[in-house]
């Protein structure tokens, strides 16, 4: 099987079980999502659901959050992974927020890979999903899963992003992200991976080794 055809056979798939995927995260606009994003790294969407409410209700906007103070946010992230680092980062993302960007997201790599707390993995999710851009963030469910299928053999986060955004239709990267992060969640888990009830595994490179 060409790398090619493993792409088409995967996306025809996705496309056919789940036309329109999206974040698990709840969220009402982009300064929300920015924010559960960045409360998301090595925390699962459930806990971050579950902080989140009361976290927007206190801090609904980028000014708000930029008024606050260290410890006040802290208080409501404290049971997330790496509390604080992650309260100190959305305080000081706000406060740039408002000094550089009149309290709107920026809509380029670039310039959001300058708040702090926001990589490259962070930002290419807020492209895609609040922005509509072409895009794949690459966490660890999708560099896994990525190389498992033999979607890619990249061995960083940005090689894999380059050859997904090199062999999948700039209209599909989006969605794509949300695939092949899904199967990885649900399907094709890092410790166990399920491949009994693996609907592609006629298509993964490493089923078709063992």
């Amino acid at each position: 099987m060409t790398i090619k055809e493993r792409y088409e056979a995967c996306l025809a798939y996705w496309m056919k079980q789940n036309p329109n995927p999206g974040t698990e995260l709840n969220y009402n606009n982009n300064f929300e999502l920015l924010v559960a994003v960045m409360l998301s790294a090595q925390c699962t969407d459930k806990r971050i659901n579950m902080v989140t409410p009361a976290l927007f209700e206190a801090y609904p906007t980028a000014e708000a959050m930029a008024k606050a103070s260290f410890d006040e946010i802290f208080k409501y992230v404290k049971s997330v992974s790496y509390p604080n680092s992650k309260a100190q980062h959305l305080l000081d993302m706000s406060r740039m927020l408002i000094e550089e960007f009149n309290g709107e997201i920026p809509e380029t790599m670039a310039e959001m890979t300058r708040l702090p707390g926001v990589g490259r993995k962070t930002a290419n999710v807020m492209l895609g999903q609040a922005f509509g851009k072409a895009a794949i963030a690459v966490d660890t469910h999708v560099f896994r899963v990525a190389n498992r299928i033999g979607l890619s053999n990249g061995k960083t986060p940005l090689e894999v992003e380059k050859s997904l955004m090199k062999h999948i239709p700039a209209d599909k990267q989006w969605k794509a992200h949300h695939w092949i992060l899904l199967h990885g969640r649900y399907i094709c888990k890092a410790q166990k991976p399920d491949c009994f009830n693996c609907e592609i595994k006629e298509y993964c490179k490493t089923y078709n080794k063992k």
